[in-house]
């Protein structure tokens, strides 16, 4: 990466590389003190870009984001595969400490939902918007229902 490149995502917020390597250094740490720091710091750090990462999720790679960590909110129950991409404001939440399991390529768009303890499938695309909360199977495009007009109101002249 270019140090213009590098300046131009630190300036907007999106190096995400400390971030990251504290996540890294805190799933690896046994002592428990020492976790305890660094998970409060890997925090911070996540709230400062607008985020939040459970200390516990599990990424078998470090995921694409190609916003930053803003608005994305990622259970600590959550298992996320290799080389995804998550837009901003994607929440995948947990119910009853269970959430999903997310597999490899999978993308997500902005503002999508994924909640409860539920399997995306591999080379998954969730669409902008959508809320999942059903198992998806394997190269599927899950996108939300068609916009419709709940009530149509009538125009006032003046």
């Amino acid at each position: 990466m270019s140090i213009r490149r590098k300046i131009i995502d630190y300036s907007r917020g999106d190096n995400l590389g400390h971030f990251w390597r504290l996540y890294q250094r805190q799933r690896k740490a046994k002592n428990g003190i020492f976790r305890d720091i660094l998970t409060f710091r890997m925090s911070r750090c996540a709230h400062k870009h607008g985020g939040y990462v459970g200390p516990e999720a599990e990424f078998k790679d470090v995921p694409k984001l190609p916003h930053g960590l803003h608005g994305i909110f990622v259970s600590r129950y959550a298992t996320i595969g290799e080389n995804c991409w998550i837009y901003q404001n994607v929440t995948i939440g947990e119910v009853n400490r269970k959430a999903p399991v997310i597999g490899d390529n999978c993308l997500i768009g902005a503002g999508a939902i994924i909640i409860g303890d539920i399997k995306i499938g591999n080379n998954v695309k969730i669409g902008a918007g959508t809320v999942v909360n059903t198992d998806i199977p394997d190269n599927c495009t899950v996108v939300s229902q068609a916009m419709r007009v709940i009530e149509k109101g009538e125009q006032s002249v003046n």
